[in-house]
């Protein structure tokens, strides 16, 4: 399906029929799963030139072509690459655009594998890191070098939420010749287009919402067109590519992307308002309350919310979390989240250097899940109420 005549559908309707077109495969709804590495060419002379769409199983095939087709009319992208897991969704484009003694700026509330990346390889490259805080909006321009190369954004940031002025951070990073990225994991592009304000490549750990089932692990990175060919240059440079019964499954969830997100963000605003009544909870930082700090942000910025947020316990440390999570009976104890079932994990700040923030108590991680909201919300009362009796 091509992208004429998309513009005014609706979210849902696009997601049921962008990135391929049935009748290219005899009229089965879905691509044919492309197992490949051998392409076999017709002759000497268009093995030679190459002169063939698909040559070689790391540069395409009809099953990766789909979901990248699929992911561009959704990022309005120039061109998306589509690797194995959402850290090599970071690491590829980050290796596209920085050489040694370059100036990187990543946001301090950055996911910690991100961290750790530019903290080791980047660092052992040659390249010069450096984090800047979250809310530092257009002042971006205090901490830029004049070989700063890369603006490295995530908003909201990870486990706590800030939001960052990401069209004043692109713009006046841009102005100063940097490349913008963005980590819109959280938002995915149905709430927030990162390249329509300004950003260059769009990132997202396709793991979460678009597989949507917690038995993938996949990323996609998205570009304009300054940025295209450098990043998919470096993407088959590198060999990185995706495993295509993992593609197959990412564009299957994205077909019900729309309705899933729709019943997170239903489910995760209820329980959020309902937890800032809650005796126990001192804080709930989710972006789209109006009590949050950088709500503004959001609300001007954002379509709407996912089902991932945080809570701050009133007071207490490991013992108080540990009670917390241990009593939890719903809820899973797991990393990652996007999935259909609801999660928690006790976060850790410590990595954080520049914008380090006092709060009340631990720090609990939620993702809220497609439960029915007041099974949530029983399960978290019973932990809180733990917390209550540690």
């Amino acid at each position: 399906m091509s992208n004429s005549g998309q513009d005014n559908q609706g979210t849902n309707t696009l997601l049921a029929h962008i990135g391929n077109n049935p009748h290219d495969y005899y009229g089965f709804v879905n691509p044919p799963v492309v197992h490949a590495s051998t392409v076999l060419f017709p002759d000497a002379e268009t093995m030679a030139t190459r002169n063939q769409k698909y040559t070689y199983g790391t540069r395409g095939t009809p099953t990766t072509d789909a979901l990248a087709a699929a992911v561009d009319t959704l990022e309005g992208s120039a061109g998306t690459i589509i690797v194995p897991s959402g850290l090599a969704a970071v690491t590829i484009p980050l290796l596209a655009f920085l050489s040694a003694d370059d100036h990187v700026l990543i946001v301090d509330s950055v996911y910690h594998p991100t961290r750790h990346f530019a903290d080791t390889m980047l660092k052992r490259l040659g390249v010069e890191v450096e984090y800047y805080d979250p809310a530092i909006g257009a002042g971006i321009t205090s901490v830029m070098k004049e070989n700063t190369k890369v603006v490295f954004t995530e908003s909201p940031g990870s486990n706590t939420f800030e939001m960052q002025d990401i069209p004043a951070i692109a713009a006046a990073a841009r102005a100063r010749g940097a490349v913008v990225m963005m980590d819109n994991t959280w938002a995915t592009p149905l709430y927030f287009r990162p390249l329509e304000h300004g950003v260059d490549i769009s990132i997202h750990a396709a793991t979460k919402y678009p597989s949507g089932h917690s038995d993938i692990l996949l990323g996609t990175v998205s570009a304009n067109e300054r940025c295209w060919e450098q990043l998919h240059e470096t993407h088959i440079t590198m060999g990185c590519c995706a495993a295509p019964d993992d593609v197959y499954q990412v564009l299957r969830g994205l077909r019900t992307m729309g309705v899933r997100l729709e019943r997170h963000e239903k489910n995760a605003l209820e329980i959020a308002r309902w937890l800032k009544a809650q005796s126990g909870v001192a804080q709930v930082l989710h972006p789209a309350l109006e009590s949050f700090a950088s709500h503004a942000l959001w609300k001007r910025d954002f379509s709407g919310s996912s089902g991932i947020f945080s809570i701050v316990l009133n007071g207490g440390g490991e013992k108080e979390a540990h009670a917390f999570l241990n009593a939890l009976k719903l809820f899973g104890l797991g990393y990652s989240w996007g999935g259909y079932e609801s999660l928690a994990v006790h976060v850790w700040l410590g990595d954080r250097t520049v914008a380090r923030r006092s709060y009340a108590g631990p720090v609990i991680r939620l993702q809220i899940g497609l439960e029915d909201a007041e099974d949530i919300k029983r399960d978290l009362t019973n932990a809180l109420q733990a917390v209550a009796n540690a």
